[in-house]
Order: structure tokens, then C-alpha cells, then sequence
């Protein structure tokens, strides 16, 4: 059998991938500057009904999201002017995605370089250590919290220029089932591409907001309340450590869900929520009646007000922030900004109505500042902050690996790709 081929990984545009319940999204993008990357194209597909791959932030069908990942990135391939995208950078989260704190330690024996490969071989020894203690969970991702060098700590990564005989590295480990780490590995497998390498959704929040807004948000404390479409999540960072990671299963979804309730379909109560939604009744300025079709099981047209509307928005936000709001209330004296962000954060008055329910500093993460300026605007919506931070990331990544290879898509990738090019055709 032939050996696929390979290809310097740097040599390819930096390419994210975001699996989250209500689409797949993948953006290429390039560096023009230390910290600051053109978007060269987006390509996104919502989840059909019926044939769902992703729920709750967790891959359920590996052969549906193997196929929506190799469509994804074919058509981000010829939209950017690739012949192909063979492997890619993802963020993870989920429901069952915990914290854990753990350490490696490496006596060299006499001062000597911190290199790469030390370094790498410091994280597996802490995945395994993880791993081998129950092996039903899998290290998701490893954030590096501080590092000890003989004896001196540090918060920031050891350079290459720097000596040491014995070498500490601290973590935070980002862990679920194993069931997520497994289905992922497959679903990119069965798509014939390679995961370049995963990071944690909160780490790729994180990233870009501390490079927007300055590393001292971070030795602070901030968190972040990320809203998807079908989990809401709380993440509280201070120093080094990560305080809180807590997510609920609930998200925008279940909003247009509850909507739904009032007689209308489930595209209608979207639509509503997206142009018209309000997350509270206080944030109205001018109550509307809006007149819209019911659902087909119904038929004719329904009234309904913006005050009602934003009535039973709140009614649902209050549900889903409700065990979030209790958790930050243990810290919100130990940081000084919440972030707010997600596709689901989008309606108006969010940034107010939560402001009113916590004493901490209340705003939207950016990441505006990552992008050039003649990035379009809708590529500055919160929806887009995990995709721009794992660029971020994957830069410094592939900063840190130069000249790693990646393998192209082999024949029977090919084969998949000319089929699913036909069915493209054919839609």
C-alpha cells in the first residue's frame, strides 16, 4: 500500500474548526502581523433536523460530522483558493468537561535547555497520569498554569533561550468521557482530515479576549458566561488557575423552544427571537405587536407583543443562568469583569438584564482586534470569538512546532470528495 504524503503544516492557512450544536463553522485565515490574522474565508452548516451530529456541545454521530467536516472544508478550500485543507485546528467543550489541577516534573540533572520536545513530553506524562487513573475519561485539554524553574516560578511558558536542571510544569486539565475525545478522532478520520491540534473552548475565549483587552484581565480575574445553542457555560479564570468551569444543558435552543410554546413554528419563533427577542421586559423601549403566521398544526396568523416576548425570554433566561448565577456568586469579589459572548448572547438588553443580577463588571468579549480592518463586520459577532481564538492559538501552536508535517487526504479520501462533490452539485 502507498504511504500518503505529507506536507509542512506551515506551508497551509491556518484553519479552525467550531462543532457546535447548531452549526459547524471553519474559518481560514492568515498572519499579517504578530497578533493580528486576515479572515481569507467562513464556511458554515447548520444541523439539519433528523440528521443532528452534535448536541450539547458533544459529537453523537461520528459518520454525519465526519461528512459535514469534509464538506465544510472542501468548499472552505475552494472558496479560499485551495486545492485542499488536510488538517485543521478545533476547540472542545461540552457538558461533562471538568477541571482538574496537575503537575510533571523533569530533573535534568545539570542546567541545560527547555526544549520543545521536554516540554511536550511533560504534557503526556500529565494526560497519562490523568488517563491511567480512569479510563473512562480523556484529557480533552491541557492549559499551562505556571511553570518552576529551579526553584523560580514563572507564569509564562519556558523559551527555548532559558536553562534549568529541574523543570515543574503546572496545568489545569480540561477532562470528560472518553466518548468525546473517541468520536472526534473518528469523525475527522472519517472525513480524511487530521486534527493539527484541540484546544479547550474556554482556553480560546480566554485567549482572545486577554489579547483585546490585556493580560491583566486575567490576573484579575475574569469569567466568561458563554451562551450556545444548546448549553450555556460559566468559566472563571484568576491568576493562573482556573476557578469555575460550569456548564448547564441549556441554550438558545430551548429559548426559541419555549417561544415555539406560544403557537408559532419553530422557524417563526427563531426569527422572532433573533429580530424582535429582548432578555427582558425592562430593556423595551417601545412595546410592538407583531403579527406573524402560526404553525401549520394551527394555521392562520398570530398577535403577539415585544412585551410578551421578551416575557417569556426572561422567563427561560432566569432558568438557564439560575445555577450559573449561584456559582459566580462564590468568587464575583475575587474578579472584575464577566465576559459575555456566544451566538446565543445576541439579543438585546442581554449585557443590561445581566448586569442587573451581579455586582461584577458585565461587557461583550472582543476579538475585533485579532482581525484586520477590513475583515467584515459579521465576522466580529461573538458567534465568531472561539473561532478567531483558536487561530490565535493554532499560530502559537505552530510557532512553537516548526516543520511539523500533516498528512494530505489519501485515495479513498479523494473517492469521498469526488461524491460528495456530485451531491454538492446536485443541491
Amino acid at each position: 500500500m502507498a504511504k500518503r504524503q505529507t506536507q509542512i503544516a506551515d506551508s497551509l492557512p491556518l484553519v479552525a474548526i467550531d462543532m457546535g450544536s447548531g452549526s459547524v463553522r471553519a474559518m481560514a485565515a492568515q498572519r499579517i502581523a504578530p497578533d493580528l490574522f486576515r479572515v481569507l474565508g467562513v464556511e458554515e452548516r447548520p444541523q439539519k433536523t433528523g440528521n443532528v451530529c452534535v448536541e450539547q456541545g458533544i459529537i453523537t454521530q461520528s459518520s454525519n460530522a465526519g461528512y459535514v467536516i469534509a464538506e465544510v472544508l472542501k468548499l472552505l478550500a475552494n472558496r479560499i483558493g485551495q486545492t485542499e485543507l488536510p488538517t485543521a485546528f478545533i476547540s472542545v467543550g461540552g457538558q461533562s468537561m471538568q477541571i482538574v489541577a496537575v503537575h510533571s516534573r523533569r530533573d535534568q540533572a545539570r542546567k541545560r535547555e527547555i526544549s520543545q520536545d521536554l516540554l511536550d513530553s511533560m504534557e503526556r506524562e500529565c494526560k497519562e497520569k490523568i488517563e491511567s487513573r480512569n479510563p473512562e475519561v480523556a484529557v480533552l485539554g491541557l492549559v499551562p498554569s505556571f511553570f518552576t524553574l529551579d526553584g523560580v516560578e514563572q507564569d509564562n511558558i519556558p523559551t527555548p533561550e532559558q536553562r534549568a536542571a529541574l523543570v515543574e510544569a503546572h496545568y489545569i486539565a480540561f477532562y470528560g468521557r472518553k466518548a468525546i475525545d473517541t468520536q472526534l478522532q473518528k469523525s475527522f478520520s472519517q472525513a480524511g482530515r487530521s486534527i493539527e491540534h484541540a484546544f479547550v473552548r474556554p482556553e480560546t475565549l480566554l485567549s482572545a479576549f486577554a489579547t483585546c483587552d490585556g493580560n491583566h484581565v486575567l490576573l484579575n480575574g475574569c469569567a466568561v458566561l458563554d451562551f450556545g445553542a444548546q448549553t450555556t457555560s460559566l468559566t472563571v479564570y484568576k491568576g493562573g488557575q482556573y476557578l469555575i468551569n460550569k456548564v448547564v444543558p441549556k441554550g438558545g435552543y430551548h429559548i426559541t423552544r419555549m417561544l415555539e410554546q406560544q403557537g408559532l413554528s419553530f422557524a417563526t419563533a427563531e426569527v422572532l427571537k433573533r429580530k424582535y427577542g429582548c432578555a427582558s421586559p425592562d430593556c423595551i423601549t417601545k412595546n410592538v405587536r407583531l403579527r406573524v403566521p402560526a404553525s401549520p398544526e394551527m394555521g392562520g396568523d398570530i398577535v403577539i407583543s415585544s412585551q410578551e416576548l421578551a416575557e417569556a425570554i426572561e422567563l427561560k433566561l432566569q432558568e438557564i443562568l439560575a445555577p450559573l448565577l449561584e456559582e459566580l456568586r462564590k468568587v464575583e469579589s475575587r474578579i472584575t469583569t464577566l465576559y459575555i459572548t456566544g451566538g446565543g448572547s445576541m439579543m438585546s438588553g442581554m449585557e443590561e438584564y445581566i448586569q442587573s443580577l451581579t455586582p461584577v463588571r458585565v461587557q461583550y468579549g472582543a476579538h475585533n482586534l485579532l482581525l484586520h480592518r477590513d475583515t467584515e463586520d459579521k465576522y466580529l459577532s461573538p458567534q465568531y470569538t472561539s473561532l478567531v481564538g483558536t487561530i490565535l492559538l493554532g499560530q502559537d501552536f505552530r510557532d512553537s512546532h516548526k516543520n511539523q508535517l500533516v498528512q494530505k487526504p489519501g485515495f479513498f479520501e479523494k473517492m469521498k470528495e469526488t461524491t460528495l462533490d456530485m451531491f454538492i452539485d446536485q443541491q
